[in-house]
């Protein structure tokens, strides 16, 4: 039975790779291969990469520190989770293997506009459309900036946004806007203009992207979908682990779940949704299994 298996090879997974192997815990990585974080062209806000690094580039990187450890990162999809005795059953395939602890860090997908996966990966790559305003938003300075979205969820967004340049605009994704009196004020305080929907035929014009919409086609230097995500919290819910209604696992200050010995770090908890947060987060996450696991059972070299 392994001490630790980690579950996602993101940001959040790979440090809690790299600590609980350098606690010289017998630890498994697996990872589906889906990590949001290789979508990032370029990130500029991670603090010691000044000028810039990419999605891939930094995880890669980060595997290559666990692996000096002797971390192993296996290409491969968890279907189930359940509660056995002394531990947790993790299936992949036709296998089921056995860990003292597991550490969920799964992540989000964010939901996507209807756009070609072809269009839309050249618009990611570009800069064209983008999904972390946090992230990113120094990029888009005093650019033209739609945000596809409405409701509460799309008027914060493209309120944030507002700091970031005078030319947003927030496009319904449907039909028309869904916008109490309150978000309709803070929209016009901000001196944001909205489209009414249905948006899509999605396309590169020279350097902005353009979208359709009731008023006709849009060119933006940016777009952000504010679309939502959603949470890969089911592995851990289906093993009876509390969820908020969003679908984040709870945790407390330790990132342990409800279900004891079970752990969860990143996007797929409630938090800010940046990699430093998720790193942040496995490092305290690893500790505190490090320190379960001692409690249980000295470790001794």
């Amino acid at each position: 039975m392994d001490d630790c298996i980690i579950i996602g090879a993101g940001p959040a997974g790979l440090t809690a790779a790299i600590y609980l192997a350098r606690f010289h815990l017998g630890i498994r990585l697996f990872d589906c291969g889906s990590s949001r974080a290789a979508l990032i062209p370029c990130t500029h806000n991670h603090a010691g990469y000044p000028e810039g690094i990419s999605g891939n580039d930094l995880l890669a990187r980060m595997l290559e520190q666990a692996e000096r450890y002797g971390a192993v990162r296996e290409p491969a999809e968890v279907t189930a989770l359940r509660v056995i005795e002394d531990g947790f059953g993790v299936r992949v395939g036709e296998r089921e293997y056995g860990a003292r602890t597991v550490l969920l860090a799964t992540g989000v997908v964010n939901n996507r506009p209807d756009i070609d996966d072809a269009l839309h990966a050249e618009a990611l790559q570009r800069g064209l459309l983008r999904y972390c305003p946090i992230c990113d938003g120094y990029e888009v300075t005093d650019k033209r900036v739609g945000v596809i979205g409405t409701g509460e969820h799309g008027m914060r967004e493209a309120v944030f946004l507002r700091g970031f340049t005078a030319d947003v605009t927030l496009i319904a994704p449907g039909g028309a806007h869904e916008l109490d009196q309150a978000c309709q004020d803070a929209l016009d305080d901000a001196g944001i203009r909205r489209l009414d929907g249905p948006c899509g035929d999605f396309r590169i014009e020279g350097d902005q992207l353009s979208v359709g919409t009731a008023k006709g086609r849009q060119s933006f230097d940016s777009i952000y979908p504010a679309l939502g995500s959603k949470i890969r919290s089911g592995l851990a819910v289906q093993a009876g682990a509390a969820a908020a209604e969003d679908g984040c696992l709870e945790v407390d200050d330790h990132q342990r779940t409800s279900l004891p010995g079970l752990f969860a770090a990143g996007d797929v908890a409630k938090g800010l949704d940046q990699i430093s947060h998720a790193m942040g987060e496995a490092g305290v996450a690893a500790t505190t299994i490090r320190n379960l696991l001692a409690e249980q059972r000295p470790i001794r070299r």
